[in-house]
Order: C-alpha cells, then sequence, then structure tokens
C-alpha cells in the first residue's frame, strides 16, 4: 500500500507517524521515568525542578523500529542487512550506556570504550561508496580514514550529549539537519536509505518536542543524546561521501562552534574537558539576560538558514559557492555566539 502511495505523500506520511508513535510512547513512558529516571536540578544543571529524563528512549526506539520495518519491508531502497545490523546495533549500544548513566554514572573509561566500540559498528555501517575524505585531493589511505572518522564520531557523539543542556536545544538544532538531508534524498543528492533515517529522525524529534517545550515536561537524557549523535554523524559522513562535504560541515556549524571552542577554552584554562559543566555558549546567555526559549529560537533561525546555505552548495556544486556559504555560515555562526556571550544589553 505504502508502495503505490508518490514519494511525497509517502514521505509526509512516514513523517506524521513517526511523530506521533513517539508523543505517544513518551506519554506511556512519562509515568515510569517520573519514578525511575528524575534529573534533581544542581550547580550545573540550567533547570530549577525535579524532570523526567529518558524521553530519548521514544524518539530512539521509535526511530530504529521504523527504519527496520520499512528496509524489510522494502518500502524504500534499504541499506545492506549487515550495515543495518551494525548501525541499529551501534545506536542500540550507545542508548544501553545512556540508560545505564542517566540512572547511575559510568566511569569515564568504560564509557568511552563503549563510544568508541559503537563508533567503529557506526564506520563499517556505511555504505562502500562512502569515503568523504576520499572526495579530498590527497590520497588518504583508507585506515587512516577509517580512524579519522571514528575519532570524529566519537567527538560528535559526546558534543551532542554536552549540548543537550536546555529544553529544546536538540530539537532545534538536529531537525533542520535531518530534515535538511531528507530533501536532499528527495531531490536524489543523497542515498534513499540516508533520506529514510533522517526523515524519520525528524519526525521523531518532532514528536518530542512538545514534552520538551520550555518549560520542559520531560527530557530526552543521555539514553537520547548519545545515539543521536552516532545516528546524525552517519547521516553527516554519508552527505559528505555523496559528495557534499560543504554541506556536511555548514549543517552542523553552531554545534561544532559552540561545543569546539568551549573545549578549547576550557583546555587552556587546566580544566577536566571531559566532566560536566555549564560554560557553554548557549549556557552563558542564561547568565547574561537571555531566556530558554530566546537562545533556542536564535538557535534555529540560525539552523534554517545554515540549511539553506547547505542546500546552495548541494544544487550549484561550484567551489567558489562551496567556500562563500561555509565562510558566511561561519560568520553568522560566529555573530551568534558573540551575542549570546555579550548578553541582551
Amino acid at each position: 500500500m505504502l508502495m503505490a502511495l508518490p514519494p511525497l505523500a509517502m514521505s509526509a506520511l512516514l513523517l506524521v507517524l513517526a511523530a506521533a508513535l513517539t508523543l505517544l510512547l513518551n506519554k506511556l513512558l512519562h509515568p515510569v521515568l517520573v519514578r525511575y529516571a528524575l534529573a534533581r536540578p544542581n550547580a550545573r544543571s540550567s533547570h530549577k525542578i525535579p524532570t523526567p529524563q529518558g524521553g530519548g528512549i521514544a524518539v530512539v526506539g521509535v526511530t530504529l523500529a521504523m527504519l527496520v520495518a520499512l528496509t524489510l519491508q522494502t518500502v524504500t531502497p534499504g541499506i545492506e542487512p549487515i550495515r543495518l545490523a551494525h548501525l541499529v546495533g551501534a545506536a542500540a549500544l550507545l542508548a544501553m550506556v545512556g540508560a545505564v548513566d542517566d540512572i547511575r554514572p559510568l566511569p569515564v573509561n568504560l564509557r568511552l570504550l563503549l563510544q568508541f566500540a559503537a563508533a567503529i559498528a557506526i564506520v563499517l555501517s556505511l555504505p562502500p561508496e562512502s569515503a568523504p575524505l576520499g572526495k579530498l585531493p590527497l590520497q588518504i589511505p583508507t585506515l587512516l580514514e577509517n580512524l579519522v572518522l571514528v575519532v570524529g564520531l566519537v567527538w560528535f557523539i559526546n558534543l551532542t550529549n554536552f549540548m543537550d543542556g536546555i529544553d529544546w536545544m536538540t530539537v532545534v538544532e538536529l531537525a533542520p539537519i535531518t530534515a535538511a538531508i531528507a530533501l536532499f534524498a528527495h531531490i536524489g543528492v543523497v542515498p534513499k536509505a540516508a533520506g529514510l533515517l533522517a526523515l524519520l529522525l525528524t519526525g521523531a524529534l518532532v514528536g518530542f518536542a512538545p514534552a520538551n517545550r520550555h518549560v520542559a515536561r520531560l527530557f530526552l537524557g543521555d539514553v537520547g543524546s548519545l545515539p543521536l549523535g552516532g545516528l546524525v554523524g552517519w547521516l553527516l559522513i554519508v552527505l559528505a561521501g555523496a559528495g557534499h562535504l560543504y554541506a556536511a560541515l555548514i549543517l552542523p556549524m553552531y554545534y561544532l562552534a559552540d561545543s569546539g571552542i568551549t573545549l578549547v577554552k576550557r583546555w587552556r584554562r587546566g580544566e577536566k574537558v571531559w566532566q560536566a559543566h555549564r560554560s557553554h555558549y548557549y549556557q552563558r546567555a542564561l547568565d547574561v539576560g537571555f531566556t530558554v526559549p530566546e537562545v533556542t529560537w536564535a538557535v534555529l533561525r540560525l539552523n534554517i538558514v545554515l540549511a539553506s546555505l547547505a542546500l546552495t552548495t548541494v544544487v550549484i556544486k561550484k567551489m567558489y559557492v562551496g567556500w562563500a556559504a561555509l565562510a558566511c555560515a561561519a560568520i553568522l555562526t560566529a555573530w551568534l555566539l558573540n551575542r549570546l556571550e555579550r548578553g541582551k544589553k
């Protein structure tokens, strides 16, 4: 029945279905999460009242379940079963690590080891043609490229977790990225399997958004942020491997800049960069006069512009267009970071 629908109608149906299932599952899980996964405010928190966490169970669960079901039903061309198993298994491992960490923090070394294991599985799940560094005018050995991808994925998994610090932040950051990649698949510039995953993630994030709207009734939790980092990282690698490296760098520009600059600053101050903190630009903005909705709406507006710039580089595949869009994205991101740091006055 789904196969008989026009592509656009099928995409809309899957988007709405993923959102509805996520919304419903979160409502069903809410009483359990209140009892077993309550996040209490501390010195590093931005919330003021105890709030249940674990909304990522629904977001990731619905996404993976629909991805597997639709791929097996060949609703859309999928990836090889072994590669699908690697990707789903890696996301499930990251979700389990996050679930345990939400309840009782894991030792840093064990947490990092499991993240590396998941990142290796994600790299193994990539389509054979996805070699983003191979698009550069340099000959890079496959082993070195895979090592770079694994380390980069671990970083992206952790920065996604670190950036999930206020209501709606993950939604306004990741939804524009996944929606853009779903659009790119619709116009035929990235594999349809990546487009399906991006579409399902967009729907699941939209379904999670009402519960996470300020003041949030439910947090994503590490059970959601860690696997979301892995899945979106996979999408960005596939996008770069399809020959759109500029777009893959532009889409997560705010995430990369805020987390990267903050990491360097903490390292230069001699702080332990792996420890939880409250010094990201979006967090410090709350201390200089901004409200949570003001911060998230500003980030959302920026990400919509970044998605438009990424689309430009996808449609007009000229090097000068790519560099110009990348420079524009960097300038706009720097402007927003500066504004968040200086405060409303």
